[in-house]
């Protein structure tokens, strides 16, 4: 797809919710660039600076590497395309983000993929193991939400978000991963190290017996990278950092 395909809407929004697109479709050239993505059958969303109850989604049936600010798509929680989209969007991308947006006023985006290594520990009736320090950094902020088929039934919504609760990461079993954030890159580095984690897992389970770490290890693990990510100038200079990598190696996003 040519960037140029769709006109910039830049001067049709406000500066805080272009930065949020520009944003945004760094996050999905991210998940491109980690060969995360499932063509166009998972779904980021970031919620739209301001009061009114909007969030930015991907347009339905562009490829992850396509996605740019302005070919973004704004809904509000009922599903509605508001201006200045031109596209459509899934029905189940909408049903899984919109709950957890309406649910959870701290989530400013929500990142839910089906990666090949996430699926996999999603199918283990254990879920994630405490077998690496990668797992450990986010163990204890792992969900779980059972099996229920394609995301499109609204009455879905309520068990989900409970089953979140609180918590910043969810392993949705049979079907793949989720993480939640206040800032772009608490989103990306969390759904990162559970990714990595999962990774880890299935090539250590095809190698012989596991050592598993008890809990006062998986909370003194957690803690202490809860410390670091939590630092919001950490969060800057971090998401800074990763925004020149995807201008340097997929650029166009910002158009």
């Amino acid at each position: 797809m040519d960037d140029q395909a769709t006109p910039s809407v830049k001067d049709q929004v406000t500066a805080e919710e272009w930065k949020a697109r520009c944003d945004l479709a760094a996050l999905y050239r991210l998940v491109h660039m980690h060969g995360w993505d499932d063509l166009f059958f998972t779904h980021i969303s970031m919620r739209v600076p301001g009061p009114d109850e909007h969030f930015l989604l991907n347009p339905f049936g562009l490829l992850y590497e396509d996605v740019t600010a302005s070919n973004l798509v704004k809904v509000d929680l009922q599903g509605n395309v508001l201006p200045p989209s031109t596209y459509g969007i899934n029905p189940a991308g909408f049903t899984i983000h919109s709950a957890i947006h309406e649910a959870r006023s701290d989530v400013k985006v929500a990142m839910h993929l089906h990666s090949d290594q996430g699926v996999a520990v999603a199918a283990q009736k254990r879920g994630l193991l405490p077998i690496s320090q990668l797992a450990m950094n986010v163990y204890n902020d792992v969900a779980y939400h059972d099996y229920e088929g394609i995301a499109l039934e609204s009455e879905e919504k309520v068990r989900l978000v409970n089953d979140l609760g609180e918590k910043n990461l969810m392993i949705l079993r049979n079907h793949g991963t989720l993480s939640v954030g206040d800032h772009p890159f608490s989103a990306y580095v969390r759904i990162y190290l559970l990714e990595r984690a999962c990774k880890i897992q299935l090539m250590a389970q095809a190698g012989g017996d596991l050592i598993e770490w008890d809990q006062p290890m998986r909370d003194r693990v957690f803690g202490q990278s809860s410390e670091i990510a939590g630092n919001e100038f950490f969060k800057e200079i971090a998401w800074a950092a990763i925004l020149d990598r995807v201008r340097r190696e997929s650029p166009g996003f910002e158009a």
